[in-house]
């Protein structure tokens, strides 16, 4: 395990519930953020495949619990995915009233298996789009994970490219679509408040040389991932335009 670097900023601008939180807490040994998320999806997609295409709930909880790190360094802009996330919903917060997210699927991992077992249990009872539900949930954070991997993408794709064309064009690819015009506009607004490239370097602990590896390890190992939990909700003709 790499050496642990006091500066690094393994904390969240929004309290995490119990359950990140110590997830958050166990993996502080890593290097930065960014390198122990990175190993932690390399390390869940290596178990999918170990385990014949299956996705195990409790490895799957606890590695999502890391990425509300990388929410935080992003500052005000990002709240919203923040809180959508990993923490419950403020009622003064232009979102729907939610259980907590990452938190739920953590406790979930307790009663069930993997992720096919509880949208098994969700369509069986019809709840599968019910707020609260344990596959509602999933699909918040599986919207999450592809905010958190397009801003990676745009982030690469051109050298100098401002962290706010990134983070802009990440959103209107990955949830946008699925926001008011009320929560768009807020956060477009947000935007504004973004660290620069140079800025999110340095809050993440890297250089510009190490955040591009890690940013492409998180990408690598997070698209199985994503493209997994997308072919749950298809195979069962559950849209995803929600």
């Amino acid at each position: 395990m790499l050496g642990f670097r006091p500066q690094m900023p393994w904390s969240s601008a929004e309290p995490l519930c119990d359950a990140a939180a110590a997830v958050v807490a166990e993996r502080k040994g890593m290097e930065t953020p960014l390198t122990a998320v990175a190993e932690a999806f390399e390390e869940l997609a290596r178990g999918m495949v170990a385990d014949g295409g299956e996705l195990r709930l409790s490895p799957f909880g606890d590695t999502c619990a890391l990425v509300s790190v990388l929410f935080s360094s992003l500052g005000m802009a990002f709240k919203f995915a923040e809180i959508e996330y990993v923490t419950k919903s403020r009622q003064d917060f232009p979102f729907e009233q939610s259980s907590i997210q990452v938190n739920d699927l953590i406790g979930a991992g307790k009663s069930y298996g993997t992720l096919n077992d509880i949208l098994d249990k969700d369509v069986e009872n019809d709840s599968v789009k019910k707020q609260g539900s344990h596959s509602r949930n999933l699909r918040r954070v599986r919207l999450g994970l592809g905010l958190i991997k397009a801003l990676f993408e745009q982030f690469l794709a051109t050298e100098g490219c401002s962290l706010y064309d990134a983070a802009t064009t990440a959103y209107g690819q990955v949830c946008a679509p699925f926001h008011s015009w009320a929560i768009r506009k807020a956060v477009g607004a947000g935007m504004y408040t973004l660290p620069s490239r140079e800025q999110l370097i340095v809050r993440l602990n890297e250089t510009d040389c190490s955040v591009q590896k890690e940013m492409r390890r998180y990408i690598d190992a997070s698209s199985p991932i994503i493209e997994y939990i997308d072919n749950l909700f298809l195979s069962r003709n559950i849209s995803l335009d929600w």
